[in-house]
């Protein structure tokens, strides 16, 4: 018997069930056709939560063997790899199991298999089961992009899935690609013993991070024993010998040398994932990154296939994907579901932390905008200084003549936290004086933010 339905999510990643949970929530009769088997898509189980589930880990894994002397804590530490391993694997569990439960109780329809768009009003799972529907929304992520001449075999040459599953702390971990992926596993690693040499194609890490920020961070990685082997590419790897051999040259061109590790780990980005959805057949021609172009409503070129998340246009990050699943649904319903891009956050969870949003100085400057800075270190934090937490610092630039707020970005102790405040005075267009007279608790981490503020009126208190 056919089923039939108003909306129909092909995909349960972060963007895929938040749409459809929000979209029943709405009054809408909703399925979710997902193939892994497992609800949460990358993010959730090989992606940011194990990820970060690992990194908190190793964080206290790293404190307890070099820092907790220093705090008066005399203790024995020992690596459990397995146990850390399995701690990582049931939060991935719990959480998988809990959308299942918010599926439940928001009625939505959960299907496992692969979906195919067979029209714009048709859905064919395993190419068997049609379910009809009055709409579709893409939500299929995206997968790991391929670095030719050096094949994963998620063993000794690894994806980030791969990167998150080891069975032992290899020697020496060779990271290619010095993305957020690339600098968050290899900060995993480092921390539980292995060498880290980070091979970037670009000449600093970061990708378009602000400037000043990525040569701060790399300063404190480096720091912290992490090499870094700057505009470098690699062009391929021999698995022959008991050790891995990769051929490294500049990217600019010259003479190739050979690196040896025991994993390599390639984080070159990723690639929206639209395999198998027959899209061609529709009509549905994909951009030159391979990407669903859509309207400001998030509809195709074709009426009634939408389209959000890693599959489009913009940074592929999980909450701009769940924003984006809430507005599609709200605007199937008849609401004014909205983004607001330039106040999307984007945060970088190493130890310390690597937080921004809105504009860069250097995208400033291209634009020719006229604006002020302000900065306030950690090291005059009252805060960071009784938590031993002092690298880093918060940036603010703001509009010279407005004093609008046009981006922030911090380094430093939960930075992914405090970029909370500046994505919500970007999106209500604050100025930097609005940050100022905000009454800020005291003694917080949060007064950094404050003081940056303060420095961009050339009134800071503490520096």
């Amino acid at each position: 018997m056919t089923q039939e339905f108003d909306l129909i999510v092909i995909g349960g990643g972060p963007g895929g069930y938040v749409a459809a949970i929000r979209a029943a929530q709405l009054g809408m009769n909703v399925a979710c056709v997902e193939m892994r088997g497992s609800l949460g898509g990358t993010c959730l189980n090989v992606g940011c939560i194990p990820s970060k589930a690992l990194l908190n880990s190793s964080e206290k894994y790293e404190d307890a063997k070099l820092h907790f002397a220093g705090h008066g804590i005399k203790a024995k530490v020992e690596l459990d790899l397995p146990v850390m391993m399995a701690h990582k694997d049931k939060v991935v569990i719990d959480l998988t199991k809990g959308i299942e439960g918010l599926f439940k109780k928001n009625k939505v329809a959960y299907i496992i298999g692969k979906g195919a768009i067979k029209s714009p009003t048709e859905v064919v799972v395993n190419g068997k089961e049609t379910l009809k529907t009055k709409c579709i929304l893409i939500a299929t992520g995206s997968e790991v992009t391929p670095l030719p001449g050096v094949a994963v075999d998620e063993k000794r040459i690894v994806s980030s899935t791969g990167a998150l599953a080891l069975d032992k702390v290899p020697q020496h971990l060779v990271v290619v690609g010095g993305g957020v992926i690339g600098l968050e596993l290899g900060s995993v690693w480092r921390r539980l013993g292995a060498k880290v040499t980070v091979v970037e194609y670009m000449d600093r890490i970061g990708g378009a991070m602000d400037v000043e920020l990525a040569k701060q961070f790399q300063r404190i990685l480096e720091k912290q024993g992490i090499e870094f082997r700057l505009g470098m590419k690699v062009v391929e790897a021999d698995t022959r010998g008991k050790s891995i051999s990769l051929s490294i040259e500049p990217a600019k061109g010259g003479d190739k040398e050979t690196l040896p590790a025991d994993v390599v780990l390639v984080a070159i980005g990723r690639r929206p994932y639209t395999n198998g959805l027959g899209l061609e057949g529709l009509g549905i021609k994909l951009d030159e990154r391979g990407r669903v172009p859509v309207d400001a409503h998030y509809q195709s070129a074709v009426k009634g296939i939408y389209a959000i998340g890693d599959v489009i246009a913009g940074p592929m990050l999980a909450h701009k994907a769940e924003d984006e699943g809430m507005a599609v649904a709200e605007i199937l319903a008849g609401q004014a579901g909205h983004v607001y891009y330039d106040g999307i956050p984007n945060v970088i969870y190493t130890w310390p932390e690597v937080a921004t949003v809105g504009k860069t100085e250097e995208e400033l400057k291209a634009l020719g905008t006229n604006y002020k800075v302000g900065k306030f270190p950690f090291m005059a934090n009252s805060r960071g200084r009784a938590v031993g937490e002092t690298d880093g610092f918060v940036k603010i630039l703001a509009d010279a003549t407005t004093d609008r707020v046009l981006g922030v970005h911090i380094i430093g102790p939960d930075a992914g936290t405090l970029i909370a405040e500046a994505a919500l005075a970007l999106e209500y267009g604050a100025s930097s004086e609005d940050i100022a007279r905000t009454c800020h608790a005291h003694p917080t981490l949060n007064e950094a933010v404050k003081e940056a503020a303060l420095a961009v009126l050339g009134r800071a208190i503490h520096i």
